[in-house]
């Protein structure tokens, strides 16, 4: 026997996500975590997720849980997990950039928000980070308007764009923009010797390492999910980096139980490339190159929270980012080159005293709803 539960699916950006109302799930929260994992077909040893929903790719792996906001300066609450394709688990750590351009359509075509023609913003409470996101999303005829002419790499075609500023997003999970206080740390890593990081959190924490460092030039795709030893590395870095911000007690722990934040990723400087789909990218189309991880994979693209950690740590003197992206010449956007192609993001930060404040980050995405119905979910999981 199988149970029915009222479900959207939507991509958002470049991923998906299965939405929910908060009220069509289990209030308990073990109980609605193990029926989220069974929608998903979670978890599957074999990485396929055959039994259920997940797209077996963390970028397709991840869920929405929203619901009206009872504080009056905002509209809906957004929760938000990525749901672990071959273990029992669901990070609700951190937020994804992507999905949360879902989020403005799916209250509007959930009559969550009352839709105003041409533009409605819908003022979205992230509850992963407790941060503010205002979502601008096109409207006609009282629904969003997925259609238009912006488009964005790694999403064939185009659609409506939406509009999605973060408030304030530094200090994310940690409550500060350099959570070790510092631009730069050194960690030794097993295999790979002395290598300079930076850990900058901005809508979700991201340690970031010179490409040069791990014997890459930054452009590199195919390449990273073809070795095991690189992967290991950035995996060791990203776990060490775990425990430093209190994230983990060990970096096996943050391998286990924190998969999904801090992310990962690696930094050149600006050179042209060849993109997952051939397309060509020339050097002075971008600031840097920057490819990240995401559950242990390359992602294809670059995560939206993580694009906006790289614009922000870009504007951070000291950063290795910075180095990389050799400054922003005053310019309050910083354009990232990403195995989808380049993706801009606007960004003001404020120098203030010895610290930095991250005010805004400014990201166009677009979204469309794919399915809505129900996903059977077997009693037993109940």
């Amino acid at each position: 026997m199988q149970r029915k539960i009222p479900a959207v699916y939507m991509r958002g950006g470049t991923s998906k996500a299965v939405f929910f109302h908060e009220n069509h799930l289990p209030q308990d929260p073990e109980v609605r975590d193990r029926v989220i994992l069974a929608a998903y077909g979670s978890p599957d040893a074999n990485k396929r997720q055959i039994d259920g929903m997940g797209g077996a790719v963390s970028s397709t792996s991840k869920t929405a849980i929203v619901s009206p906001a009872q504080d009056p300066e905002f509209d809906v609450n957004y929760y938000f997990g990525q749901v672990s394709i071959d273990k029992p688990m669901i990070d609700f750590q951190g937020n994804c950039g992507n999905i949360s351009s879902a989020v403005g359509p799916f209250a509007v075509d959930e009559g969550l928000v009352r839709a105003t023609e041409p533009v409605t913003a819908v003022r979205i409470y992230q509850v992963n980070t407790r941060k503010r996101i205002v979502a601008k999303v096109p409207v006609k005829g009282g629904q969003y308007d997925e259609s238009g002419d912006y488009a964005i790499d790694g999403v064939p075609g185009t659609g409506g764009k939406i509009a999605l500023h973060f408030e304030d997003p530094g200090g994310a999970l940690t409550g500060r923009l350099l959570p070790t206080g510092k631009a730069r740390d050194t960690m030794d890593i097993p295999g790979a010797g002395k290598i300079e990081v930076s850990i900058v959190d901005a809508a979700n924490p991201v340690v970031f390492v010179r490409a040069g460092d791990l014997g890459l030039k930054g452009t590199e795709i195919d390449e990273i999910d073809a070795d095991e030893k690189i992967r290991a590395v950035l995996e060791a870095v990203r776990g060490r980096a775990a425990v430093m911000i209190g994230l983990a007690a060990t970096p096996a722990e943050a391998s286990e139980v924190s998969q999904a934040v801090p992310k990962v990723a690696f930094v050149g400087r600006s050179r042209g490339y060849r993109t997952v789909t051939g397309g060509a990218v020339e050097k002075g189309q971008m600031d840097l190159t920057g490819r990240m991880m995401s559950m242990g994979a390359l992602h294809k693209a670059y995560p939206g929270t993580g694009a906006i950690c790289t614009a922000g740590a870009a504007m951070v003197a000291g950063t290795v980012v910075h180095e990389m992206a050799e400054g922003t010449g005053g310019r309050e956007y910083v354009r990232i080159g990403h195995p989808g192609g380049i993706m801009e993001i606007g960004a003001r930060v404020e120098k203030q005293g010895d610290a930095h404040r991250f005010i805004e980050a400014v990201v166009g995405r677009t979204a469309r709803r794919l399915m809505e119905g129900y996903i059977c979910v077997p009693e037993k999981f109940f």
